[in-house]
């Protein structure tokens, strides 16, 4: 009886497995996939790109004299229905900054924290007998940021007729001087969708 109930679960799961939609991988470089309401990979990479392009075209990261700039990365606040990582746009915007050598990122502190904690968990162990002193990064050596990108990503919902409605995303970056607090630089970015009442944005 144990061996019939046994056949009976392994038929039924293989049945289930077989009804299962085909899993396929996304191809991000040639997405032929529908667009949909809300915010997905390719609407980070647009207005990242665009953000970034404008950044690096501004001249606003190129220090007078020689030398670069470093740069911190500042508050980025999520004003929309859904859950965004901010994160995965700033991640896009770094690493453009970061190889188009204008530019150096720190990682010892951050609007959210310092990205890399262990910058500074490492100075918590001058203390300690387990570790050679000399390998030890020594008081007064982090550089301290001298500009800041922050920004913003909020949503409009506007009813387009009857059955449609309009989805506005508007991600915002700017680019401060933290020694005067001036804002050198500032972008606005619209990804715009239209789509069926019944469609959810978030």
């Amino acid at each position: 009886m144990k061996a019939r109930m046994l056949e009976i679960i392994c038929l039924a799961g293989i049945l289930i497995a077989g009804c299962e939609p085909e899993t396929t991988t996304i191809d991000t470089m040639h997405d032929e996939g529908k667009p949909v309401m809300a915010l997905d990979y390719r609407d980070f990479d647009q207005a990242a790109s665009l953000l970034v392009q404008d950044l690096l075209g501004s001249g606003k990261l190129k220090k007078e004299g020689g030398g670069q700039y470093v740069v911190a990365t500042g508050r980025v606040v999520n004003d929309t229905m859904q859950r965004i990582d901010t994160d995965q746009l700033m991640a896009k915007i770094e690493e453009e900054v970061l190889n188009s050598g204008q530019a150096v990122m720190t990682s010892a502190v951050g609007g959210e924290g310092a990205p890399d904690a262990l910058v500074h968990e490492v100075r918590e162990l001058r203390d300690s007998e387990e570790f050679d002193p000399n390998t030890i990064a020594a008081k007064r050596t982090l550089v301290a940021p001298e500009l800041s990108i922050s920004g913003k990503i909020f949503q409009r919902n506007i009813r387009y007729d009857r059955d449609r409605q309009q989805v506005e995303y508007y991600f915002q970056l700017m680019v401060s001087n933290i020694k005067t607090g001036l804002r050198v630089w500032q972008k606005e970015v619209l990804v715009g969708k239209r789509g069926s009442n019944r469609s959810v944005s978030w």
